[in-house]
């Protein structure tokens, strides 16, 4: 074949009309070689790769010149690395991401950079998985930040299928908690080789000897877990992701020349196995991650199993039933593209084993396989742990229903639901009566954050208080049990136990924290629904000193009701501006979670009773005007400050008969059945 130049600017000034002519004759060639069997296809891809489509492609300069460096690098899958950084909440994923970025010259814009959603940013937590690459030493490797929080354990699920290793993350001073045991479980069943990486290792708190017992305890966790052979000979690096060095053996001071990642990223490359899959089969794809852009649809990505894949290329959705295999849709690559450090890249073909974002389809979502249009074999699917929790979302009813939002109807709010579900596999969305919708999933954080986003997007809802889901097997009646690891000060250790036994909690282990004197260290088993509202009160009553994590455990027989775990409320019988001087009366009846100035309506609550017992008042009555003339002391009220709910504190707190109206600019508690004569037919009824 004729070796083409394109050094002459006239050829660059016509690209825009020779383009699609060169396209179709190099199309045309390739099918008239690639039928006479003289050429494999990889020679074609090489010869597509060195430049021929890049030439006239329309991407930046950047781009062109990033993948003109690296031109067979989709063609040789023993130099790519998969490999997912998984972890316990606060261990220090996200951070160590920054300074792998940072080691091989990505431009960090901002601490955190993996953390491109507003509200992860706002929070200071990893909500969704996400893709990125770096190259080293001739390797391309894909990196996957995961979620630590156990209610965001879908993500990681999801992604655990598109990587071949996995850098276990532990806090050296802390140990492995709750939810590295979940992370870890899942990377063990599909076979993920593990790399530990002791991090926070330049605390003042972490020794030699401590490290060796968390590496002690982290074996122990792998043998509990199952794991084969390969997977128990594990490396150890010690890390501290903050000051952005790992090393081999343990130091708190390494030299300055070896203040950097290269030992983790060279553990990577010697220890994770390259992915096995043939370039030479049909393209397949599983897709793992899908998003959507306004101007090119819907993005799918995924791992690529086998064959190549480029622009231009048909391609097919294809779906697993009980039938068999389903056809979503028949279309064409529209465009292909890869997350390099923190921007992404249009490339012009990718090949497998590399992890890739297409557009071009628009039915196919996340569990469903993409492939050429011969092949009718849908690659198997990602099992995914059943949802623990359930909310019912209905339109806004309330009195002050339409003065914030402008998304009202249940027609939007399903559409809204609809979208979410498509793209998290971990959230379930049944329609149900009256334009309401139940919504199951992980915990109540993960459906807040959902709730928050549909807020901030301009959406009126009510909510209802968070239901556990029970199982019945063999005629007995089951529910989720979750593992909650807390760690406090010595004199908190009364209080907490006596909360946590009105919520049927039973101690599994208890001791003191090596190397913090005065704290404790406990392990529980609690039902979910046990746990529902109580971080709000486990941060009072430990005075914001202790924490705690929880992970789903298992299934296991029902124990019972809860104890007392909340007073009553005060319910306002008056519709109106609240008035400080109504208020002034009511402080001493409980506490208040509004200011004057605020609306109110009868059924909304306006504070807790101090009591068990709800109690109706008015919070609007205003001081009566007489004509004799007296000094003005309304001014000098002065009032407790109020208890301002956020949407998280709020979830845990309402009872089985009230709502959560939720707008763009205000959270407000309301009784179910507003009317006073309706909620005192109504209290008779047994609570769920």
């Amino acid at each position: 074949m004729p070796e083409l130049t394109y050094s002459s600017p006239a050829i660059f000034s016509w690209k825009k009309m020779a383009g699609p002519l060169l396209r179709s004759l190099w199309s045309s060639a390739r099918h008239a070689v690639s039928s006479n069997g003289q050429y494999s296809s990889k020679l074609f891809l090489s010869s597509y790769a060195n430049g021929l489509p890049r030439a006239f492609s329309s991407g930046s300069a950047t781009a062109t010149a990033a993948a003109a460096a690296s031109p067979n690098s989709f063609l040789d899958p023993s130099r790519l690395r998969n490999v997912a950084v998984i972890a316990h909440v606060d261990h220090g994923k996200t951070t160590l991401m920054d300074r792998l970025l940072r080691q091989c010259g990505a431009d960090i814009p901002h601490e955190r950079a993996m953390d491109s959603i507003s509200l992860e940013r706002e929070r200071g937590i990893t909500i969704s998985s996400k893709v990125t690459s770096i190259s080293w030493k001739e390797n391309e490797l894909n990196m996957v930040d995961t979620p630590g929080h156990a209610d965001f354990g879908g993500e990681v699920e999801r992604v655990v299928g598109m990587v071949e290793g996995a850098i276990l993350v532990v806090d050296a001073g802390e140990g492995p908690l709750a939810q590295t045991k979940f992370v870890l479980a899942k990377a063990l069943r599909y076979g993920l080789r593990p790399i530990l990486l002791l991090n926070k290792v330049d605390r003042p708190s972490v020794s030699e000897e401590r490290c060796n017992e968390v590496e002690s305890l982290v074996f122990d966790l792998f043998a509990n877990l199952g794991a084969s052979e390969e997977q128990l000979d594990f490396p150890v690096l010690y890390a501290s992701a903050k000051e952005g060095w790992a090393s081999s053996t343990f130091t708190k001071n390494p030299p300055d020349d070896a203040k950097n990642m290269s030992q983790l990223l060279d553990a990577v490359i010697s220890h994770v196995p390259p992915p096995t899959a043939s370039i030479d089969a049909p393209f397949q794809m599983l897709v793992s991650m899908m998003e959507k852009d306004f101007y090119l649809g819907r993005i799918l990505t995924g791992r690529i199993s086998s064959g190549i894949i480029r622009v231009g290329d048909k391609v097919h959705g294809l779906r697993r039933s009980d039938s068999g295999v389903d056809k979503l849709e028949e279309g064409k690559v529209t465009k292909l593209m890869k997350k390099k450090g923190t921007s992404m890249v249009p490339v012009d073909g990718a090949g497998a084993g590399d992890i890739i974002s297409m557009a071009g389809l628009g039915t196919p979502s996340i569990g469903h396989t993409v492939a050429n249009v011969e092949v009718m074999t849908a690659l198997p699917t990602v099992e995914l742990d059943p949802p623990t929790i359930s909310m019912t979302f209905s339109v806004n009813d309330s009195p002050l229903a339409g003065r914030d939002g402008t998304h009202l109807t249940g027609g939007k709010i399903g559409d809204r639901l609809m979208a979410e579900a498509e793209t998290n596999l971990a959230i379930n969305v049944i329609p149900g009566l009256s334009e309401s919708y139940e919504v199951q999933g992980r915990g109540e954080l993960q459906l807040g954050i959902l709730i928050e986003n549909m807020r901030r997007e301009g959406f009126e809802l009510s909510v209802s208080p968070p239901k556990v889901m029970y199982k019945t097997e063999n005629g007995q009646k089951l529910e989720p049990v979750e593992e909650v690891t807390i760690e406090i000060n010595e004199e908190h250790v009364g209080l907490v136990m006596e909360a946590l036994s009105h919520r049927r909690a039973e101690v599994i282990d208890m001791g003191p924290v090596s190397g913090h004197a005065g704290r404790t260290r406990m392990s529980l088993a609690c039902p979910s629904r046990g746990l529902v509202g109580y971080r709000s009160v486990f941060s009072s009553d430990t005075r914001g000193t202790g924490f705690m994590h929880r992970a789903f455990q298992c299934y296991a027989k029902y124990r019972g009701p809860l104890g007392n775990v909340r007073k009553g409320v005060l319910v306002s019988m008056g519709h109106g501006t609240i008035t400080a001087y109504a208020l002034m009366s009511l402080e001493p009846r409980g506490i208040l979670f509004v200011t004057p100035g605020m609306e109110t309506y009868d059924g909304m609550i306006v504070g807790e009773h101090s009591r068990d017992t709800d109690l109706d008042v008015n919070p609007v009555r205003a001081k009566e005007l007489t004509n004799i003339r007296s000094a003005a002391k309304d001014e000098n009220v002065k009032l407790s400050p109020p208890r301002l709910m956020t949407l998280e504190e709020a979830i845990g707190y309402v009872a089985s008969d009230e709502l959560i109206e939720v707008t763009p600019k205000a959270i407000r508690l309301r009784k179910r059945y507003l009317d006073a004569n309706k909620r005192k037919t109504m209290r008779n009824k047994p609570k769920d």
